[in-house]
């Protein structure tokens, strides 16, 4: 199996790139026949989803407008914080709109019910949220996610967008922290 270095930390192959796009590519028509009559405004969080994005809406209908935000809950840590803090906003208009967080991972939850909460207030058509990867073990929010890429065990994971402490979101497969280095 394809190992990694990583700072300190060891990583393993998890996820290969053609399962990834495989899927990425499944989930975009689920989306499009969600949204077939609307085109849903795409809200992705960075840092970790715009490699997810950018694969996710070359297989999506035209129509969307991209529109990021920057959120934040883990700094350079491997478990999320709790704290969620907001960096950079939604500038543009989403009432009576449809729209569609896009996240790397949802793991607590804490950030998708953080930003669906504020996007409520806003009162847009509906809010919906797509995650690439979902931890349901850790899931302690209030919404899940609405479509999910993979659900995976509460392991820490890198690559393909998702970080450790700001390194390896270049890696084109998703991998998993080695056993014994949690």
């Amino acid at each position: 199996m394809e190992a990694i270095r990583i700072k300190d930390k060891t990583f393993s192959l998890y996820i290969g790139e053609n399962a990834l796009q495989a899927r990425i590519e499944a989930l975009a028509m689920e989306i499009n026949s969600a949204y077939a009559a609307s085109p849903p405004l795409l809200v992705p969080v960075l840092n970790g989803a715009f490699l997810f994005t950018a694969d996710l809406v070359r297989h999506m209908n035209p129509g969307s407008e991209i529109h990021f935000v920057r959120v934040s809950s883990y700094g350079d840590a491997m478990d999320s914080s709790g704290n969620v803090r907001t960096a950079l906003g939604l500038e543009v208009e989403i009432s009576d709109r449809h729209i569609l967080i896009i996240e790397d991972i949802v793991d607590s939850g804490l950030t998708c019910d953080f930003l669906k909460d504020q996007f409520l207030l806003m009162q847009p058509a509906s809010v919906k949220i797509a995650t690439l990867l979902y931890k349901p073990v850790s899931h302690r929010g209030k919404y899940k996610p609405d479509f999910v890429g993979f659900e995976i065990p509460p392991a820490f994971v890198v690559g393909y967008g998702l970080d450790y402490a700001q390194l390896g979101r270049e890696l084109r497969g998703i991998y998993r922290l080695s056993s014994g280095e949690e």
